[in-house]
């Protein structure tokens, strides 16, 4: 059977989408994730441990984005492009505040490789990004067959839907409809971006093509606490449209 696309709608005063980070700092793409997109879809299937096998079928699919920002009228006509909020980095504090001689909050406060005490009770600072006040269309190729689960999932979630984090909550709808191919979809979304008086400012699109091309450890092959991931190329094409 043929494969359809569907629209998502990714809106929320904070959106983080980490494809690289490590220990004690936390970083953000400019834009979501293959890993972080599916891993919001299972969440809306209710879906938990490994999944391999949904995986598996929808890791050769294609994955594009469109990032919108702000507009303001400028003089009686003229629309302008705002500025992009910058990252906001947050001051987590990890392992603070238990008591080590109760059995059941020391196992919250971090050890050392060996399991003993670290220096000082364990208690240390990361670092955190977010995106601010970020607008996404997601266009996302699903197998037809999984187009009926996937959209009352997304519009009747199982857990909670979140964009990263569990701070990061959606603002909007974000199932914006069925499309039987990518371009219609696209229009789509400009549509909605026009009514909400955003404009583009870049897509993120598959394979390489004319624009910054990156390569992505972003394409899940395994949930669960072994995760596990392959790469993926994918080229950021900037709008040249600035008014």
């Amino acid at each position: 059977m043929s494969n359809v696309y569907l629209l998502l709608w990714l809106e929320a005063p904070l959106q983080s989408w980490g494809a690289d980070s490590r220990f004690g700092r936390r970083g953000t793409l400019e834009f979501p994730t293959k890993s972080g997109v599916l891993g919001m879809l299972c969440c809306s299937l209710g879906a938990g441990g490994e999944q391999k096998e949904l995986l598996e079928k929808m890791a050769p699919l294609k994955q594009s984005a469109i990032s919108f920002c702000r507009t303001s009228k400028f003089r009686q006509e003229e629309i302008k492009k705002l500025d992009r909020e910058p990252l906001l980095r947050d001051f987590h504090m990890v392992g603070s505040g238990y008591d080590d001689k109760n059995p059941w909050e020391t196992l919250l406060i971090p050890k050392k490789s060996d399991g003993t005490t670290a220096v000082n009770g364990g208690s240390k600072i990361t670092y955190r990004y977010y995106l601010q006040d970020a607008v996404f269309a997601v266009i996302m190729e699903v197998p037809s067959e999984k187009l009926t689960l996937f959209a009352d999932a997304l519009e009747n979630p199982c857990w909670d839907i979140y964009f990263g984090r569990k701070c990061c909550a959606p603002t909007d709808f974000i199932y914006r409809g069925c499309f039987n191919t990518e371009s219609l979809a696209i229009g789509k979304a400009l549509e909605i971006a026009q009514e909400k008086r955003l404009m583009e400012d870049f897509r993120v699109v598959d394979g390489e093509h004319e624009g910054e091309a990156i390569v992505l450890n972003d394409v899940p092959i395994q949930f669960g606490e072994q995760k596990l991931y392959r790469e993926r190329r994918v080229t950021v094409i900037s709008c040249a449209n600035e008014n």
